[in-house]
């Protein structure tokens, strides 16, 4: 058995002649020919094989069948104007999903009050957001695992669009009574004389740790690895070692630990965040709206 295909059109000028009252009013409202309307009316009931009116030379009368219709075409059109109305929320960015992944630096400096005032803006838009290091979130947007990414600046091989995001600056943290926080500054030598509380292996930080010892060549004295800024506060508080990670994070834990900061004197302390698309035009537009949104924030 072939299925029906109701038409909208003929649905929405049925309900206009059911709350007009009139074939003539309903096309005026519908702004068309009242023929058209009545051609459309027919054909409803042939497809509905059911009369919805009587027709004599006083007018038109719904019959029951046409009472019982009218709350179920309701219905529909209803939800027609909803899924119109929602797929154009989807269009403008307004409803989505979108897959960040970010590195600890943006997730734990940054994102959290820009996601916030994102989200309170747009609340239908989904955002799972994931923290992975710069490398791989690099090739996580390349291959499209990833529609927005947020990592060092740098080259990692992939043809992508990075575009500024935040500065990031480097600092040592130690236990308050420490030997180095009696100084303002420190160079990588002075830190290279203790016991290091470091990130875990793959990471970002544990690499830039290594590659400074080596330059000047020296042994790097990891005491423990942790995969978490807190953690690595934690460590340091308790006398494990000293640290180093961004400033604005370690500012988090500087009221409820008894740590301090020092400013690290190297070149590669100075840091920038980007914020990497493959391809700006291909975006989603609500992707798209929340690159524009974290890259204004910067500002």
């Amino acid at each position: 058995m072939a299925l029906m295909k109701l038409d909208p059109v003929s649905l929405r000028l049925f309900v206009a002649v059911m709350e007009e009252g009139t074939i003539a009013e309903a096309a005026a409202r519908e702004h068309i020919a009242a023929s058209a309307v009545s051609k459309r009316l027919s054909e409803l009931e042939q497809q509905l094989a059911t009369e919805l009116f009587v027709r004599s030379n006083k007018g038109t009368e719904p019959t029951a069948a046409a009472f019982a219709l009218l709350n179920l075409a309701r219905g529909v059109l209803n939800d027609l104007d909803d899924i119109y109305a929602q797929m154009r929320e989807y269009a403008s960015g307004v409803r989505g999903h979108v897959r960040v992944y970010a590195n600890i630096s943006a997730i734990t400096q940054f994102l959290p009050a820009e996601l916030k005032s994102f989200m309170a803006q747009y609340p239908q838009v989904q955002i799972h957001l994931q923290e992975r290091i710069s490398s791989v979130i690099a090739k996580a947007v390349a291959d499209n695992a990833a529609d927005i990414g947020i990592l060092n600046a740098g080259n990692y091989g992939e043809q992508l669009t990075l575009l500024p995001y935040h500065d990031d600056e480097l600092v040592v943290i130690a236990p308050e009574g420490h030997p180095l926080t009696r100084k303002k500054s420190v160079r990588m030598q002075q830190v290279l004389d203790h016991d290091v509380v470091g990130a875990h292996p793959g990471s970002v930080m544990n690499h830039l740790l290594t590659k400074a010892a080596a330059e000047l060549g020296r042994p790097l004295r990891l005491r423990i690895q942790v995969s978490s800024y807190d953690a690595l506060c934690l460590m340091v508080a308790s006398g494990l070692g000293i640290g180093v990670m961004p400033r604005q994070s370690a500012q988090l834990f500087l009221p409820a630990l008894k740590i301090q900061c020092i400013t690290l004197s190297e070149p590669w302390a100075a840091r920038k965040l980007v914020v990497a698309v493959r391809d700006l035009a291909a975006l989603s537009p609500v992707a798209r709206l929340l690159v524009q949104h974290i890259s204004a924030a910067r500002h």
